[in-house]
């Protein structure tokens, strides 16, 4: 069986209350879309260089994430790697995703181009609480994030009307 060429990846960690939001959507969307051979979706908690090492191979991929823009929390957000300089990573010595990705090039990884590269981001009330659950507004905001996923996957021609 070759290998998906499109990756949705879910970020988060499954701890921190609201900070776990793109693992939950990316939970759902493994079983609604487990039937499509060219979609992997996956979970992962890391950003910079190790997010760039997930995304290598992949010709599209969808990242899903929490951010505090200062919009109001559940707001979801469709973005690119250049729109947003945030650093998923607790390491100083890591980089944000912009670098990962120049980095990930100058060394011949095949990549996402940019505009096969979307940041699904649901804004976050909380991402420094220890708890299982996510805020009320960002636990409201996880259908809308699937069905963000969902409308880039079918501008991609990933998804049929059945799907």
């Amino acid at each position: 069986m070759p290998r998906p060429t499109t990756l949705v990846l879910g970020l988060g960690n499954p701890i921190v209350t609201d900070d776990s939001v793109g693992l939950r959507v990316a939970a759902l969307l493994k079983s609604e879309l487990a039937g499509l051979p060219d979609v992997a979706v996956e979970e992962d908690c890391w950003g910079g260089l190790r997010l760039m090492e997930r995304l290598a191979g992949f010709s599209r991929a969808i990242v899903i994430d929490a951010v505090q823009s200062g919009a109001p929390p559940g707001t979801i957000h469709r973005l690119t790697p250049h729109d947003l300089p945030t650093q998923h990573s607790a390491s100083a010595h890591d980089v944000n995703l912009p670098t990962a990705l120049a980095f990930g090039r100058k060394m011949g990884l095949v990549l996402p181009p940019d505009d096969r590269l979307v940041l699904v981001a649901v804004e976050a009330a909380d991402i420094l609480t220890f708890g299982e659950a996510c805020t009320p507004e960002v636990e409201a905001a996880i259908p809308h994030a699937v069905q963000t996923v969902r409308q880039v996957l079918a501008e991609w021609d990933c998804l049929s009307p059945a799907d």
